[in-house]
């Protein structure tokens, strides 16, 4: 015969939860004497402490393989890429001529980006190099912080330079400037010790027929090794990349001209087809006029 299970008061059940909590006859608290919790915490407390020392001495061994001004790993990075300024979304420079507010946009990016290059900032904080060599500062065992810098004077933009001009860039003339610019790669020596510069071309044939005439600021886009090489941020703090200024001087108006510039350079490749910014850029240019 099945025996019907007798149900407990809820009075009972409240004892028994006390009694589990705290036993008085047996000193247990939840099933467990006082040394038992010991044990428990003791345990844990050593199997998290080894846990923590063991990561902390992981942490600190990869540390002390890695600089703090350096990249250990930087092979992703072999070709430096080209950009262009002002920065625009998709890279398209748009330029309606009779609207100033349209082209204002891209001055005053300009004036921010060059502000750096001002030749009283160059002269206060970086050095006259001299032209054709790298400018090589080793440690020789000993850090040699922080490096020094070439001076690049903004004045060698020439009509470029947004100095007393104004045509503000050439935006309110629809003959505008754009500035390509080569990213930073730390211990890059650019050129393999054999002169370098810049190059920009329409990449379709009517691109190249509505892309007209331009003037390249330095002359022939010319790009000098002694901004070579360069150490890193933290240890380059003055350093300021070297620029190059495409003056447009005729673009076919009311026509987006695709255009597109490279580095000429032993040692940077401009073919690979994986990689579009590769020692090259390409964008857009429109000049509107009504």
């Amino acid at each position: 015969m099945v025996t019907q299970k007798e149900k407990k008061s809820c009075g009972q059940v409240v004892e028994e939860w006390k009694e589990f909590v705290w036993n008085p006859r047996t000193h247990q608290f939840m099933g467990r004497t006082g040394t038992s919790w010991a044990f428990i915490l003791l345990f844990y407390f050593v199997f998290y402490g080894f846990l923590t020392a063991m990561f902390t001495l992981t942490m600190w061994v990869m540390l002390q393989t890695v600089s703090d001004h350096t990249p250990k790993y930087q092979d992703r990075l072999a070709t430096p890429g080209l950009m262009i300024r002002p920065k625009t979304e998709n890279l398209d420079v748009v330029v309606n001529v009779s609207d100033a507010e349209s082209w204002g946009q891209h001055v005053q990016k300009l004036n921010k980006f060059l502000e750096p290059y001002n030749d009283s900032v160059q002269a206060q904080k970086n050095d006259v190099c001299r032209p054709g060599r790298y400018y090589e500062q080793p440690d020789n065992g000993v850090l040699n912080y922080p490096k020094r810098a070439c001076q690049f004077n903004r004045t060698q933009l020439g009509d470029c330079s947004g100095l007393g001009d104004p045509t503000h860039y050439g935006y309110s003339t629809g003959q505008p400037c754009v500035f390509i610019k080569m990213n930073r790669v730390i211990n890059f020596y650019a050129g393999a010790n054999q002169s370098m510069n810049v190059t920009c071309v329409g990449k379709r044939e009517e691109d190249a027929e509505n892309l007209g005439s331009f003037v390249m600021f330095p002359a022939h886009g010319n790009i000098d090794l002694m901004y070579f090489p360069y150490y890193g941020k933290k240890f380059h703090v003055n350093y300021t990349q070297p620029l190059v200024a495409v003056k447009f001087l005729n673009v076919t108006p009311n026509v987006e001209v695709n255009v597109e510039c490279r580095i000429n350079a032993v040692n940077i490749a401009t073919d690979d087809e994986r990689d579009k910014f590769a020692g090259r850029v390409a964008f857009k240019l429109r000049i509107n006029k009504t």
